[in-house]
């Protein structure tokens, strides 16, 4: 995994504070019960500066999750985009890994957690390639984990809750000790659901498939981005069930995620995919991808939000300053 190099500036229930300063209490209702909700976000690094990639989406996506859990949101969604640019601006990043934070405070450590305060942090970090800078290119092994993603009566798998990625924690945890870069899950039913923390993607004679939202995945962003991207290039894309033995016949195959960008899959239960190498559908659309994130394509489909010709509206500013 690439390493991450800390910010300098965290922002925190309305307040810039140095990443040393921005602590919460032990008794933190988040800390116990895992009642929180995040979002993974990246700045791109192009020639006019950095750019965060679908900022709107990942906002809204946010939003919705914290309503799944019930939580409301001090602030609006305007107001966290415009805190995220300046977050992006004041730590001088030129690309970096965005992470905003939804979470219960300190007040019960009772399962009802409405009692406790909701609070948010905004933080960044430079970091490189999630599954390492040669899986884009050469791809990574996975496992089929033995550990299941959960029924859609147990746990909202649409909304992105802190406490589910110990399910996600599980599955990496054990394909790494198997020896393997990463594991997939099946859903309650049997069928590919997703990998611990990215979305997937197969391809049988030059049609891509993936699992649909009710296979218990998460509605990935960049998954969005890729199915956009796959239809402009003329390729057929079918949300579909898909059986896991499908894993062991495809052409091609590759994950999707903001930490996992697009990255092939080279094997799984060391059964190449393919040839074994990274295909030409998965490449085409890692080229188009990457191409458009680093300025070196028009943004055609409205993707990034420039950070340095953006400006943070003063009445923001004294919105959280007034909290």
């Amino acid at each position: 995994m690439a390493a991450q190099k800390k910010c300098d500036w965290i922002w925190q229930n309305g307040e810039w504070v140095a990443w040393a300063d921005a602590k919460v209490h032990v008794t933190t209702h988040a800390l116990h019960y895992g009642s929180s909700v995040f979002e993974g976000i990246r700045a791109y690094s192009t020639p006019d500066g950095p750019a965060i990639l679908a900022l709107e989406p990942h906002v809204r996506r946010m939003f919705n999750s914290c309503k799944i859990a019930r939580m409301d949101v001090p602030y609006t969604p305007e107001q966290v985009s415009s805190t995220i640019i300046e977050a992006v601006q004041r730590n001088n990043h030129e690309s970096c890994y965005i992470r905003p934070l939804v979470y219960r405070g300190a007040n019960t450590v009772g399962l009802d957690p409405r009692p406790c305060p909701v609070e948010l942090v905004i933080f960044t970090m430079e970091w490189g390639r999630y599954l390492g800078a040669e899986a884009i290119e050469q791809g990574v092994q996975v496992m089929v984990s033995s550990w299941r993603r959960m029924a859609p009566d147990t746990l909202p798998a649409m909304a992105k809750i802190g406490g589910q990625y110990i399910n996600s924690q599980l599955i990496t945890m054990e394909a790494k000790d198997n020896g393997f870069d990463e594991g997939i899950g099946l859903d309650v039913n049997g069928y590919v659901s997703e990998g611990a923390g990215e979305n997937i993607f197969l391809a049988f004679d030059g049609v891509l498939f993936t699992p649909p939202l009710g296979a218990s995945i998460l509605g990935g962003v960049t998954r969005a981005c890729a199915i956009t991207l796959a239809h402009d290039l003329g390729y057929e894309v079918r949300e579909q069930l898909i059986a896991r033995e499908m894993l062991y016949t495809a052409d091609e195959m590759f994950f999707t995620g903001t930490a996992a960008e697009i990255t092939p899959v080279r094997s799984v239960d060391r059964i190449p995919v393919g040839s074994g190498q990274r295909g030409p559908i998965t490449q085409r659309i890692q080229q188009e991808f990457f191409d458009i994130t680093a300025g070196r394509l028009p943004d055609r489909f409205g993707w990034l939000t420039p950070v340095r010709s953006t400006t943070v509206s003063e009445g923001l500013v004294r919105c959280f300053e007034s909290r």
